[in-house]
């Protein structure tokens, strides 16, 4: 409550006042934010138009599916799951996938960092005629994040895991942040 002692007084107080409430609605949203799932996340950016696989399902010795990495070659040579092949999503050829995986009802998983770019090449290679594909939920960094191991360019594990960016960084809970400005080109 202000008292009201003079003009400038008033004007001082109200303009305090109005500042806190602005500054508490901004804190209320960043820690919403702050607080989103995973699930809504992938609500939020994802059409569901590609069935979700489970990082524990895929990890299981019996599902034999081949495993496409649609991040860049930068983030796929810091880490990736073992035998995935390198897709990428920028410069991502279909043709080059068709010639690698000729039989259509093939098994195919696909990943990125946590499952929104994956969704996108999975369209494609839907349109295409594939007709087994998966999107790995949470991407590679609910993999890690269920300590599931990660292998580098040189094919020895490692624990860094490229983040796409600092913003997509905080869903990872586990391991070693590699961030795109600490990379050397």
């Amino acid at each position: 409550m202000c008292l009201l002692i003079n003009k400038n007084k008033i004007t001082s107080c109200k303009i305090k006042t109005a500042c806190g409430v602005i500054l508490f609605f901004i804190l209320i949203s960043n820690f919403s934010h702050a607080q989103q799932t995973l699930i809504e996340l992938l609500e939020t950016n994802n059409t569901k138009s590609v069935a979700y696989i489970s990082v524990e399902t895929l990890a299981m010795p019996k599902t034999k599916a081949m495993i496409l990495d649609t991040r860049e070659p930068i983030e796929y040579a810091i880490s990736h799951i073992k035998d995935a092949i390198c897709v990428g999503y920028d410069n991502f050829d279909l043709k080059s996938v068709t010639n690698k995986i000729p039989n259509k009802t093939q098994p195919i998983v696909v990943y990125c960092s946590l499952g929104i770019r994956s969704e996108t090449i999975a369209e494609r290679l839907k349109k295409a005629g594939y007709k087994n594909v998966k999107n790995l939920y949470g991407g590679i960094f609910e993999w890690k994040n269920k300590n599931f191991k990660l292998y580098n360019s040189k094919g020895g594990t490692t624990d860094s895991i490229h983040t796409f960016s600092e913003e997509w960084g905080k869903w990872l809970k586990k391991g070693i942040k590699v961030y795109p400005k600490n990379i050397r080109k």
